[in-house]
């Protein structure tokens, strides 16, 4: 908004002094600086008329003036309705000065004259507001000003009532009547309080407040003088002020450097002291209203010291104590103590406007040659910022200088401190970019993208990367300002650093997000060229900067799109699918996204296009990423969404496939888990029967007493309810909805598609490449059923939206030639051994993860088109087990994640809405979650290096803890332990105990049985906590890991499907959360009888070895996220142990036909396999390789003959007999000791010279009861502490004897 009319409203009447004011003698009389008796009464009101408007118009030069001098009512009538009608919406000023006429009346008038000049003629307040309408700005110079401000308020309320008494009451005379303005938006502006009279000083003017509110320096300066402190400025008299050389408007003068000092520290002042959204409105909208505004608060400076209060609406706080005049009083002394020195030597300086350049001058030098500068009070100011950013504690409060630092922008001496200043400033995070926003930062940095100055270059995109991070509406303006191109030429300026150039693609990244004329802007200025250039650059940030630049200016913009096409972008960004960075992986992943989805037209060229991209997405399908894999199936569900036909028929094959392909299942299992697997070819994995795994994502498990209730219920029914997955399960959330009569959704449980997935004939994945182009859409399916089995639950959700989305459109579209009603569902479909009432799959109970729980996979689907009803959830009919929606079933551990399910926005779309369904709901929120990094500090320390913080003080204390139990562990087992029985806790588990870890380092032991987590504290004897794993009911945990168990452990978990997890926040009282989750070996097949998943984790290099029942050790780097290499075995049974030394490249693993294999890693394929063991006749139960640089290999078989290998020699140095048919056997890494689990329910631990020192049969002080059969054994990495599992459920850990402890 801005002020384009001004009314100069001057009631002098020169020469005639008003009835009811006793002026002094002499008196104050300047109006205007000039004196009204040195010429005709006429003559002198026509000059100050023509002066006052000079005045204003160097502040609004283009602004329309209109003056009323000495005038009557009805002209100030016209003069107000006309400036009003001209201005329609815009700001009017209404000047009023009222120094020829009577003070101001309590009944709300101020005085006019008659025609004549006989009469004072009262005008009301209330007339004035209805001429002059909204928004105005009043300005009252006269004694006892401040009572028009009182008046107009209670005009203003008096206006709102009686509108609203019109708007009750139609008949009412206002209700005909146009609307009047409201007055809410009008600001005034009076020289003093209603009970006081202007200063009538005759060194002052009369006219003191206008002169304050528009020749501030002048009057500033002349006030500055009369002040007892100028006497200290010798020379300096009211005259010499006069002459001080420049413009106003020339900051390179010395009068205009003043101004500009005084607009700085008035802004400053305004800054700090008013509440954040009255600054923006009275100094930050319109320039004439902030320009009066910061000359107001000079106003009040002056006039206080004459006792005199000046009045605004809305009301400032009292400034004229600010700190910051002090500075200004400075400035001016150092101004004026040079004065006499210029004007005694300077009349060139006078006549010729020498203009300060922008370097600093000389001024015309005195006798002495003393050499001037500017003043010095920019740079100060900025040291004083300097200091506050370098010495300020965390939370303290913004800098005062924040609005100065934005006036020295516009100064070429210290533009490029200051922005580096704004930059560190910035840095301190997102309320520091409000603060410079809210401050008025924007059209500054805007306009200095015009400069072409290269050292300005990093400053300006590190400031333009802040303010998108926290406000990316700006897009706009900066397009529209060509600031676009000064980014793209920093993207294409090789010499820029890496850092810069990252800056520079992140703010082009926001240019084009979702903003059509951005993209044909970026595109016109070669952005796509510059960012494919840039894809190999070693700074990873850059490259996921430039791939996510290149997706948004591809989304729904197709010019783009075939201008990738055209420089083939696709088969650059492919080198990035391989990236070791996991998030330049999966910008690569969006960015292919976005260049196959939402296209418009169909040729066969972008057809092969899109089936290209699609087969390279492919590869990625087991990436260690579970962020790489999201962003992999919303990729691919663009592409779904883009041959949605191809798909529907490709869903319903699978669909038929399933529905007859019957699992064999005995009848009467006895235990579900114990049954051999189904082996029809290599081709078909192993498939275990359906009962033995029922929804694998419910929380709840067979344990599950709400099952048997369901199961119970069908079987009334008459035997199993007949009702195969194939007929697409009908589930509404977490209830089974038999016999609904309004149920028509059609959903693909879980178990139909892990079923799928197992069924449909694929020999590997990984094979998958290379296939003719008609089955790109089978292969892209079986993508996603495999996704959809992912063990990082986020992963599998959004793929089962994508398939559900599928199947339920091919089952409506092939609707009519089927059709079901509710009864056919229960009693005449075609009865099949595998509905046991499992697959009425309980998505109700929240699956262990972050986001939506599974149950909105139900909820989300919307209506089919034909049926009129609200867009609700489905309806449900819950059996005698069912229960309401989200609600938890009866749940063996404790909720986990459960926020309960966050209804995700698809839930009320309209039934037609169903293609957005899929292409709309799936985003993952990548470009967000990156663009957050430069919004936080980037110049900060990190909190670990910062040696006074408390997460650097908490690892200080952990690494000496872990000191200290090396050291004194070491000093037990350097004595040599002769005894290992003393049992120092004991406790039943909730589960069989499958595999046992210590912590190395706190007293915490983690328990697995087959897919729950139990932490003990076996020092305190307390459980710390237990939590379910999330693994597939017919999988088990078959290995664990600490990961950094020196600091902030994670815990790592490997089932025998090949699904790895890690958690944080165990054993505490938090709640325990997956960190990630991946598919570590992909060719893995469930079976009870096999050695399941093994891993061995190096913690100085980050890798994870992980074999199992494969042909390979597969070697994973944690760091990358990505699968480092594969080592093959060269066996034909499965790797049953792992043990790995980071120091000489070596894998050791034993097998399960009795080999021992050593793997020197550092070499090729073929030759890896560096030495074979035969000498085992039996399956390996551990093989160990001692980490000391000539350590040895220890291997035991299930014979129990435990060997010692060199791994230099083909023999073994060293055989013992021990026990046969071990069960479990671990060996103690530091202390010579081994210990071996049987069948026959003992333990014996022995020394490496085969001495048994001691044997475990019975549980101390438990009734004498005998040990169950051992299920697991673990030592302790450092304390002789054996901890053991026995199938009795019991968990017992035994040590040293006490005196040795």
């Amino acid at each position: 908004m801005k002020t384009v009319s001004v009314a100069l409203v001057l009631c002098l009447n020169v020469g005639v002094d008003p009835p009811d004011v006793v002026k002094t003698s002499p008196c104050a009389r300047l109006e205007c600086w000039i004196d009204p008796l040195s010429m005709s009464p006429q003559k002198a009101l026509e000059t100050i008329g023509a002066n006052l408007q000079k005045q204003y118009e160097n502040w609004q030069p283009r602004a329309r003036y209109k003056q009323s001098l000495d005038p009557t009512v009805d002209e100030v009538k016209k003069l107000c309705t006309s400036l009003r009608r001209n201005a329609k919406e815009e700001r009017v000023l209404f000047h009023y000065n009222g120094h020829g006429v009577p003070r101001p009346t309590v009944n709300g008038e101020i005085w006019v004259f008659n025609k004549n000049y006989t009469q004072y003629i009262p005008l009301s307040i209330y007339d004035l507001q209805t001429w002059m309408g909204s928004p105005s700005i009043f300005v009252y110079d006269c004694s006892n000003a401040g009572i028009i401000v009182k008046s107009f308020k209670q005009f203003a309320l008096q206006r709102e009532q009686e509108l609203e008494v019109a708007a009750i009451n139609p008949s009412h005379p206002l209700a005909q009547m146009p609307l009047p303005p409201s007055m809410k938006n009008c600001i005034q502006l009076a020289a003093c309080e209603a009970n006081e009279l202007l200063p009538m000083n005759p060194d002052l003017p009369a006219d003191l407040f206008t002169s304050c509110l528009t020749t501030p320096i002048k009057i500033a300066l002349r006030w500055f003088c009369m002040q007892k402190s100028a006497k200290l400025v010798p020379g300096v008299t009211l005259d010499l002020i006069e002459k001080i050389p420049g413009r106003l408007n020339d900051r390179r003068t010395p009068l205009g450097e003043l101004n500009w000092i005084f607009t700085a520290i008035t802004d400053t002042i305004a800054w700090n002291v008013l509440p954040r959204d009255l600054f923006q409105k009275l100094f930050r909208q319109d320039l004439l209203v902030a320009s009066l505004f910061r000359n107001f608060l000079l106003a009040e400076r002056i006039m206080r010291s004459y006792n005199c209060t000046p009045v605004s609406s809305p009301r400032l706080p009292p400034t004229y104590m600010h700190a910051m005049w002090q500075a200004w009083d400075l400035a001016v002394d150092i101004c004026l103590s040079q004065l006499p020195t210029i004007i005694e030597e300077g009349t060139a300086f006078r006549h010729d406007q020498i203009a300060w350049g922008e370097q600093p001058i000389r001024w015309p030098a005195a006798a002495e040659e003393t050499t001037e500068t500017h003043s010095p009070f920019f740079a100060e100011q900025l040291t004083a910022f300097q200091v506050w950013l370098t010495m300020g504690v965390e939370n303290r409060n913004p800098p005062e200088q924040l609005p100065i630092v934005l006036q020295v922008l516009l100064s070429q001496v210290h533009r490029l401190r200051a922005l580096d200043l704004l930059g560190r400033f910035l840095d301190l995070g997102p309320w520091a970019v409000s603060l410079a926003l809210s401050v008025g930062i924007f059209p500054y940095v805007l306009k200095l993208l015009q400069s072409s100055a290269r050292e300005l270059r990093p400053l300006l995109v590190f400031i333009w990367a802040k303010i998108l991070a926290v406000d990316s509406s700006c897009q706009a303006d900066l397009v529209k300002d060509n600031g676009h191109k000064y980014f793209l030429s920093v993207l294409a300026d090789s010499y820029m650093p890496a850092e810069h150039r990252t800056m520079a693609v992140f703010i082009l990244a926001v240019i084009v997000n979702n903003y059509n004329t951005g993209q044909e802007a970026c595109l016109q200025g070669n952005l796509i060229a510059n960012c494919l250039e840039q894809l190999s650059d070693p700074h990873p940030l850059l490259r996921q900067w430039v791939a996510i630049c290149l997706g948004r200016i591809w989304q729904n913009f197709e010019p783009a799109r075939w201008c990738g096409v055209r420089d083939s972008a696709h088969e650059k960004l492919y080198t990035l699918l391989s990236d070791p960075i996991p998030e330049v992986r999966c910008a690569a992943v969006f960015a292919l996204g976005t260049f196959v989805g939402n296209s418009a037209e169909r040729t066969d060229h972008s057809t092969t296009i899109d089936h290209n991209v699609a087969m390279m997405l492919a590869q990625l399908i087991n990436d260690g990423s579970p962020v790489v894999r999201k962003e992999l199936v919303v990729a691919l569900s663009h592409l779904v969404v883009q041959y949605e036909s191809n798909f529907c028929t490709v869903a319903l094959q699978f669909i038929e496939e399933e529905k007859n392909y019957a699992v064999p299942s005995p009848a009467n299992a006895a235990e579900p888990g114990n049954m051999t697997p189904v082996r029809d070819s290599p081709a078909i994995p192993r498939l275990r029967s359906v009962n033995s795994y029922t929804n694998i994502r419910a929380v709840t498990t067979a344990r599950n007493l709400n099952k048997s209730l369901q199961n119970l219920n069908l079987n009334e029914e008459g035997g199993p309810a007949a009702f195969s997955p194939g007929n697409l399960s009908t589930s509404s959330s977490a209830s089974s909805t038999l016999g609904s009569p309004d149920n028509d959704e059609y959903i693909l449980s879980f178990e139909t598609i892990d079923k799928m997935r197992r069924v449909s004939s694929y020999s590997s994945l990984n094979s998958l490449i290379g296939v003719s182009f008609n089955s790109v859409y089978t292969q892209i399916w079986r993508v996603l059923l495999h996704l959809a089995a992912d063990p990082f639950p986020e992963v599998s959700d959004l793929a089962m939206k994508v398939l559900n989305s599928i199947a339920y459109k091919a089952t409506m579209n092939a609707r009519p030639q089927r059709i079901l009603d509710s009864g056919s569902l229960t009693q005449s479909a075609p009865a099949s051994p595998t509905s046991k009432g499992t697959h009425i799959h309980q998505a109700g109970g929240s699956p262990p993860m972050p986001s939506t729980s599974s149950s909105s996979l139900t909820n989300e689907v919307p209506k089919p088109p034909t049926r009129e009803q609200p867009a609700t959830r489905p309806p449900y009919t819950p059996t005698l087990g069912g229960q309401a929606p989200h609600s938890h079933q009866f749940p063996r551990t404790r909720k986990m994640f459960d926020k309960g399910p966050e209804q995700a926005a698809e839930d009320g779309e309209e039934p037609g809405g169903h293609r957005n369904y899929v292409s709309l709901a799936l985003q993952t929120g990548l470009c967000d979650w990156s663009a957050k990094y430069f919004a936080q500090p980037v110049m900060k320390i990190p909190e670990e290096h910062d040696l006074e913080s408390q997460v650097r003080m908490e690892r200080q204390w952990r690494f000496l803890r872990n000191a200290r139990v090396r050291r004194q562990s070491r000093v037990i087992t350097q004595r040599g332990i002769s005894r290992l029985d003393d049992q120092i806790f004991i406790n039943r588990n909730p589960g069989v105990p499958s595999v046992v870890k210590f912590h190395p380092f706190n007293t915490c032991i983690a328990v697995a049985d087959k897919d729950s987590i139990c932490f003990w504290d076996w020092e305190k004897g307390e459980r710390l906590d237990y939590f379910y794993n999330g693994n597939p009911r017919y999988t088990r945990i078959t290995a664990m890991e600490y990961l950094n168990g020196h600091d902030c452990s994670l815990l790592l978990t490997a089932t025998d499907d090949g699904a790895l997890r890690v958690w944080k926040n165990f054993a505490d009282q938090k709640n325990p959360e997956m960190v990630t989750a991946w598919q570590g070996l992909s060719d893995m097949l469930p079976t009870t009888r096999g050695a399941g998943m093994v891993v061995d984790w190096e913690q100085e290099t980050g890798l994870l070895m992980t074999s199992g029942d494969v042909r390979v050790i597969r070697i994973w780097d944690t760091d990358r996220e990505m699968k480092v290499q594969d080592i093959p075995t060269g066996a034909d049974s499965c790797v049953t142990s792992l043990s790995c030394d980071s120091q000489r490249s070596l894998i050791v693993a034993g097998l399960g036909d009795g080999s021992v294999r050593v793997f020197d890693r550092r070499m090729g394929p073929s030759e890896c396999r560096v030495m074979t063991y035969r000498e085992h006749g039996a399956w390996v139960v551990k093989a160990h390789l001692q980490k000391e640089t000539d350590g040895n290999i220890i291997s035991v078989s299930v014979n129990g003959d435990v060997r010692f290998f060199e791994p230099r020699t083909p023999d073994s140095i060293n055989v013992l007999q021990t026990v046969k048919g071990l069960t479990a056997l671990d060996i103690h890494p530091q202390a010579n000791l081994f210990a071996c689990g049987s069948m026959n329910q003992f333990i014996a631990v022995y020394n490496t010279n085969g001495d048994v020192i001691s044997n475990i049969k019975y549980y101390d002080g438990f009734m004498g009861q005998r040990i169950g059969a051992i299920s697991c054994l673990a030592f302790h990495p450092y304390w002789p502490h054996l901890a053991v599992g026995s199938n009795d459920y019991y968990m017992s850990i035994y040590s040293a004897e006490k005196r040795l402890r």
